[in-house]
């Protein structure tokens, strides 16, 4: 693919009206009352589906509701609470690491910056970006998940070899104040008709201006 950034925001542009358009409520599925209960939660979603996280969170949250009550409790209890999740070893160890730097660094508050997020244990760009525009709604990133990733190629807005490149490519192209917004829609678009075996090409509202790059519509 070889695009002018004009013709680049001119398709966005067109997509981000339709996506608006078909998806005019998208938001975090994940279920929180704050940025602690989200970066757990985002934590959590790891290789697991949201609907899963979401099984789990609500026993979770209720008996663990500080940084504090995560970084102190017993290893073994946070896994047996999280096992369903998979990865729950891991997982356990992050959340618990993150809570005592959260203690230690930043007052027992998720902090609300990028470098401050992604310096604690099991937080990358991805979840930060998560936390910052769904729990502090600044949208400093764009979360690339693998639908976004897998999306932004077939419908031509980016050609990225890692979620990273990808993402620099989506901010270049969109709104600012939309990059929260088009995660949560293009993540609905990839499980509704973009799907990674068989996309629904002909009846995808997409379908009139989307070059499906890279996809057998036979």
């Amino acid at each position: 693919m070889n695009r002018s950034p004009i013709s680049q925001r001119r398709l966005a542009k067109k997509y981000l009206t339709a996506l608006k358009e078909l998806f005019p409520d998208a938001g975090c599925s994940l279920r929180f009352c704050s940025p602690l209960e989200l970066l757990v939660a985002t934590i959590l979603s790891a290789q697991c589906t949201d609907v899963q996280v979401n099984k789990v969170t609500p026993k979770l949250f209720e008996k663990y509701r500080s940084a504090k009550d995560f970084a102190v409790a017993p290893l073994q209890d946070l896994e047996e609470a999280i096992r369903t999740t998979g990865f729950y070893h891991n997982k356990a160890k992050n959340i618990q690491g993150a809570c005592r730097e959260i203690l230690e660094r930043f007052n027992g508050q998720v902090p609300d910056s990028m470098d401050s997020l992604t310096s604690l244990p099991g937080v990358g760009r991805k979840t930060a970006n998560v936390v910052l525009g769904n729990g502090f709604g600044r949208n400093d990133g764009f979360v690339v998940d693998t639908h976004v990733f897998r999306l932004s190629h077939r419908m031509g807005l980016a050609v990225g070899t890692t979620p990273e490149k990808v993402e620099q490519e989506l901010m270049l192209i969109f709104p600012q104040d939309d990059w929260a917004f088009l995660s949560h829609a293009l993540i609905l678009h990839g499980r509704a008709d973009c799907k990674a075996r068989k996309p629904n090409c002909k009846q995808c509202p997409l379908k009139d201006f989307c070059p499906k790059i890279n996809v057998d519509l036979l």
